[in-house]
């Protein structure tokens, strides 16, 4: 592919640069760069000093004694020989501390200074080129971005550990990748927010469901009042009905009486006053 060519030949130019220029020197080459591939060099990441040393290694040509050594070294554990692995277990040993001076070297002479740490990464990134085709694969191309450790990683984790692409893995689509990533991030956070909003909406309507008991019980609690009431209210009404009519008929039985009374007090006072004449 043309274009992979190219961003590699782009990449393998920008990370034997110092870190502290890299960024400035990728982005002013992603300036210059074919529209089909311009995205992807602004896109490589600048390299930690462990990555860019044994980078500066790996172009100098000093690796391959080292690979040449792991080789053998897969070769006698296919064999199971014990006395050879020991052998060259010790070899592999020295080499890789001396390749790890050289390289630190490399940097000093560079104008960088690795630290501690850091050389403690290129020791072992180093190693793993050794103990593992596909990490040396990586180391070799001269664009590693991040340190790798032997045991530490799948082989599909140096596509990322890669600047450009990786030989003997396919080709990566970088900002597809990224795209697909971040598309899973995505779905995974709106997942979990889908269910947080699931178990808050189940929550809530348990809330309102006992509420809702709640009320439903005072309802019908209500409704058996005013109907026990409706019911005492009609009786009350029929006994006001009853009283009514006792009380009109004993309001007419008063009148008569009391006309009858007042005949009596006339014909008493009309004897009276005979009696007195």
């Amino acid at each position: 592919m043309p274009e992979r060519s190219d961003l590699d030949a782009i990449a393998a130019e920008l990370y034997v640069l110092p870190p502290a220029e890299f960024t400035a020197a990728r982005n002013a080459r992603a300036g210059m760069a074919d529209r089909s591939i311009a995205a992807q060099v602004k896109g490589l990441r600048k390299p930690t000093v462990a990555a860019w040393t044994v980078n500066l290694l790996a172009r100098g040509g000093q690796l391959g004694e080292a690979l040449e050594l792991s080789a053998a070294l897969r070769e006698a554990q296919d064999d199971l020989d014990a006395a050879e692995l020991s052998r060259l277990g010790r070899q592999r040993r020295a080499l890789v501390a001396a390749l790890a001076t050289q390289a630190a070297g490399l940097a000093k002479d560079a104008g960088v200074a690795v630290s501690a740490a850091a050389r403690d990464d290129v020791e072992k990134t180093i190693n793993a080129a050794v103990m593992d085709a596909a990490a040396a694969a990586a180391v070799m191309t001269g664009r590693l971005v991040t340190p790798l450790e032997a045991g530490a990683f799948e082989e599909a984790d140096l596509v990322d550990a890669v600047g450009g692409s990786l030989p003997g893995i396919a080709a990566p689509r970088q900002r597809d990748d990224l795209a697909e990533r971040r598309a899973r991030k995505a779905a995974e956070k709106a997942a979990r927010e889908a269910e947080r909003l699931a178990n808050e909406a189940e929550r809530e309507l348990a809330r309102i469901d006992a509420q809702r008991t709640k009320l439903q019980e005072r309802v019908d609690h209500v409704s058996e009042r005013i109907d026990d009431l409706r019911r005492d209210l009609e009786r009350l009404e029929e006994e006001q009905a009853k009283a009514r009519a006792a009380l009109g008929q004993v309001e007419e039985e008063r009148g008569a009486a009391a006309s009858r009374a007042r005949s009596a007090a006339k014909d008493a006072e009309r004897a009276r006053d005979a009696l007195g004449g």
